[in-house]
C-alpha cells in the first residue's frame, strides 16, 4: 500500500515555473512506476510525465516535452515535477501516481493503482 500526498500547486503568471513534489509512504517505493497526470475543468484525466521505477528513464506528453521534467529522490521517498515556461493551458488539477513497476511506463490511468489528492496549478495569461 502507498500514500501519496502532492505539494507545490498555486497560481503563477504564463511564462513562470513551479515545482511539484509527491511524497510518499509505504514500503519500496523504488520498485514503484510514478507518474504525473493532469485534469482540467470538463477535460478527462491525461498523462503528463511517468518516470520508470528500474532504469529512471522518462515519458513525457508531447506538448509538455522540453518544459516539464519529472524526476525521483528514492532517499526521499519523492517524486517532482518541474513546471517551466508554463502556458495558461498547463491550468489543471495535477495528481501524482504510482504503480508496481513492470517494463513500460504506462500512460493510461487506469494502469495505476494508488493516488494522491491534487493539488491546483493556475497560470494566468
Amino acid at each position: 500500500q502507498v500514500q501519496l500526498v502532492e505539494s507545490g500547486g498555486g497560481l503563477v503568471q504564463a511564462g513562470g515555473s513551479l515545482r511539484l513534489s509527491c511524497a510518499a509512504s509505504g514500503r519500496a517505493f523504488n520498485t514503484y512506476d510514478m507518474a504525473w497526470f493532469r485534469q482540467a475543468p470538463g477535460k478527462e484525466r491525461e498523462f503528463v510525465a511517468g518516470i520508470h521505477w528500474s532504469t529512471g528513464s522518462t515519458s513525457y506528453k508531447d506538448s509538455v516535452k522540453g518544459r516539464f521534467t519529472i524526476s525521483r529522490d528514492n532517499a526521499k521517498n519523492t517524486v517532482y515535477l518541474q513546471m517551466n515556461s508554463l502556458k495558461p493551458e498547463d491550468t489543471a488539477v495535477y495528481y501524482c501516481a504510482a504503480r508496481r513497476g513492470t517494463f513500460v511506463i504506462a500512460t493510461s490511468e487506469y494502469d495505476y493503482s494508488y493516488w494522491g489528492q491534487g493539488t491546483q496549478v493556475t497560470v494566468s495569461s
